[in-house]
């Protein structure tokens, strides 16, 4: 595995600005610090964190076209604000050009702009780190690195709570995925 995510690495690097390489980086490193801590497979996370963004680079314009041809839009929400869509043309591209086959990953990547209910720990772990990972400077990432340090669970609901006010806050649209896996996670806990 060590070769294959060197290989990953290298072609995030080619693919991504270097912001956002430097950013996936910070992902990659903090999932892998939470996997070991939680007992999730090491490999896996940091796979799934370093390829998390894979298709961040591409236009919104571009995005739309590859989600559509690949029957990639679920929601009337995921037109009208494209950013969100990311994740699942990246885990598509991973399992079809480059033949990623575990599902846990490919899900991590695709849902980690949302979240979806009934995510894994892979899942939540990829969220939560790509909301915190130590590049991220905002008001209250501290407190949400703490949460998450101490509980997995615990800690996605806050990062996901504060994604929720933090969108209701500045008026911007709340993605009803994000709302249904904010609310499986709730009643959970």
């Amino acid at each position: 595995m060590a070769n294959r995510l060197v290989f990953f690495r290298r072609l995030v690097a080619e693919r991504l600005s270097y912001e956002r390489f430097q950013h996936s980086v910070g992902v990659e490193v903090l999932a892998g610090e939470l996997a070991e801590k939680f007992g999730l497979d090491e490999d896996d996370a940091q796979l799934a964190a370093i390829t998390h963004d894979f298709a961040k680079s591409l236009s919104h314009r571009e995005q739309m076209q590859k989600a559509d041809k690949w029957n990639l839009i679920y929601y009337p929400e995921d037109r009208e604000h494209p950013q969100v869509i990311h994740g699942r043309i990246s885990a598509y591209i991973l399992k079809n050009e480059y033949g990623v086959t575990n599902q846990d990953i490919l899900n991590a990547v695709a849902n980690h702009t949302l979240g979806r209910p009934n995510m894994s720990d892979l899942e939540m772990l990829i969220y939560s780190a790509d909301l915190t990972e130590p590049g991220r400077n905002y008001d209250g990432v501290d407190k949400l690195r703490k949460k998450l340090y101490y509980d997995l669970r615990e800690g996605t609901l806050a990062c996901m709570e504060h994604t929720l006010d933090f969108l209701s806050d500045t008026g911007r649209v709340v993605h009803p995925l994000t709302v249904l896996a904010y609310k499986d996670l709730r009643n959970k806990l």
